[in-house]
């Protein structure tokens, strides 16, 4: 393993290159804006930032109130505004990042009438079987590149409208939280592609919603939102204008979904470069310019980064947040860097135990949203630090399965990684090369997706002539060791093994 390499993803306000663009990045457990300038880079000083979570409920929901979340925008948009106004900055363009796959039904005046479903949500899970009754899953996955899943829309819609009827009846539009803020912001919305592919009620081929799905889901085009040009700008309302004068009159680009973002801020925007990021989920992503494969394994997705190109990858719903769930329920004490070493001190499998980590339900690669967590193996002198070491290491097999259904999509490509959870993790990063068997370059850059959205924004506005002439972030490198390697491929069989034991009927 590599030294850790400098971080020069911040700039100072006097050293940045014009023109700046102010990022917004909205996650499901924290929100930040930020100036950045015409090399990608975070003027350090505008950094704003707040923590926040979406509420978990017993019977599987994750949902969070639309003006909760709203709010928390504002906040980190009014601390960046002032920070910006304070050092005499000129801001040229506003560029949003927001989680993908979320949910809100909104009346003919734009006013909320549910929660903000997020993807974490799966009480949906339960009318999945009713879609492959209504549509042929394959032929649909090959169209929307979405599987059948509880984090899509047509599930959570056939579950709104048996479950909440009044609300699903009030609804005369239906939007991700992305489309709610711009609407909010700036009287007018419309969904990126990206983001409208992280619906499954996109034919990705055509960029255009899937007549199929919307009839057999018994709603029109008309309860959907608009699909916005690449590069098609919004301005702020009277109001908001008054409310952050920098901002009065610049353009605001429509709000791209954060993951095919983050493959753009690790500048992975070809078949020759995977980018892996751990969040509060993870996900695994291949960005290139060119049409969908016709070949979609079933393990895999195929979503939008823009007209041009599309990202095929891989996501699962446990990454940071369960080491965080670890380390709160298990009452691991001491600081982060002590359970750090105690981890990193460990030798692969060591602990004798096997996880399958699905806290949050399955997403890749058998998409079973009523898969449940487990850990198998638990002796008397089983310590908590050998709990979370495991947990992580299950996590690192399992994308070391989606990134072997990947290869055939970007055969040889090197690995990127990016996200606060491997950052503040050099043990996890070590697991992941040595599970995956390949090299891994981890990004010494804060927020990827930020940077994404701030680079496909320098691209339409001229700054930079193409994506990949994009600066790339300085990495830190994370070689595999061959005998961990090993070590990690017999993990995976008997991790596959008990995952069939517990929830394959036919096993």
């Amino acid at each position: 393993m590599s030294p850790a390499a400098p971080d020069d993803s911040l700039t100072d306000a006097s050293e940045a290159r014009a023109p700046l663009v102010l990022a917004v990045d909205i996650g499901t457990s924290s929100a930040r804006a930020a100036l950045y300038d015409a090399a990608a880079r975070e003027i350090a000083a505008t950094n704003a930032h707040v923590k926040r979570e979406f509420t978990a409920t017993r019977d599987g929901g994750a949902e969070d109130e639309p003006e909760d979340l709203l709010a928390d925008v504002l906040r980190v948009v009014d601390d960046a505004h002032a920070r910006a106004a304070a050092g005499h900055l000129q801001i040229e363009a506003v560029a949003v990042s927001c989680f993908m796959h979320s949910l809100v039904g909104v009346d003919a005046g734009g006013r909320a009438v549910t929660p903000v479903y997020g993807w974490a949500d799966t009480r949906a899970a339960s009318e999945v079987p009713r879609l492959s009754e209504l549509f042929d899953e394959r032929a649909a996955h090959a169209r929307t590149g979405c599987p059948f899943h509880a984090s899509y829309w047509a599930a959570k819609l056939l579950w709104l409208r048996r479950a909440q009827p009044d609300a699903f009846a009030r609804a005369a539009r239906w939007l991700s939280f992305g489309e709610y803020l711009l609407a909010q912001l700036c009287g007018d919305t419309a969904s990126s592609v990206s983001m409208a592919s992280g619906t499954g009620l996109l034919d990705v081929r055509r960029c255009a919603w899937d007549e199929e799905i919307v009839a057999g889901l018994n709603i029109t085009a008309g309860h959907l939102p608009r699909l916005a040009a690449d590069a098609e700008t919004f301005a702020l309302s009277e109001d908001y204008g008054a409310r952050w004068s920098l901002l009065r009159g610049r353009p605001i680009f429509a709000v791209e979904a954060d993951g095919p973002a983050n493959n753009v801020g690790a500048v992975c925007v070809t078949k020759r470069e995977i980018a892996l990021m751990i969040g509060t989920s993870g996900a695994m992503r291949v960005v290139y310019e060119g049409e969908p494969p016709g070949d979609l394994p079933a393990s895999l997705w195929c979503y939008r980064l823009d007209r041009r190109r599309v990202a095929v990858g891989g996501a699962l719903s446990d990454g940071g947040g369960l080491y965080e769930w670890m380390r709160e329920t298990l009452a691991l004490t001491g600081d982060g860097e002590q359970i750090e070493r105690e981890i990193a001190a460990m030798q692969p499998r060591a602990h004798g135990l096997t996880v399958l980590p699905f806290w949050a339900g399955e997403r890749s690669t058998r998409w079973n949203a009523h898969a449940r967590g487990a850990i198998f193996g638990l002796r008397t002198h089983t310590r908590p630090a050998e709990i979370v070491r495991a947990a992580l290491e299950a996590v690192a097999l399992r994308f070391a399965a989606i990134a072997s259904d990947l290869e055939a999509h970007a055969p040889g490509a090197q690995l990127y990684a990016s996200g606060g959870a491997l950052r503040h993790s050099r043990a996890w990063t070590q697991m992941i090369a040595d599970a995956t068997g390949r090299t891994v370059r981890l990004s010494r850059a804060r927020e990827a997706s930020s940077r994404g959205v701030v680079l496909l924004a320098l691209e339409n506005l001229g700054a930079i002539k193409n994506l990949t002439d994009a600066p790339p972030p300085v990495y830190e490198t994370f070689t595999p060791d061959a005998e961990a390697h090993a070590t990690y491929r017999e993990a995976l069989a008997r991790q596959e093994s008990l995952y069939k034991s517990v929830f394959d009927p036919r096993h």
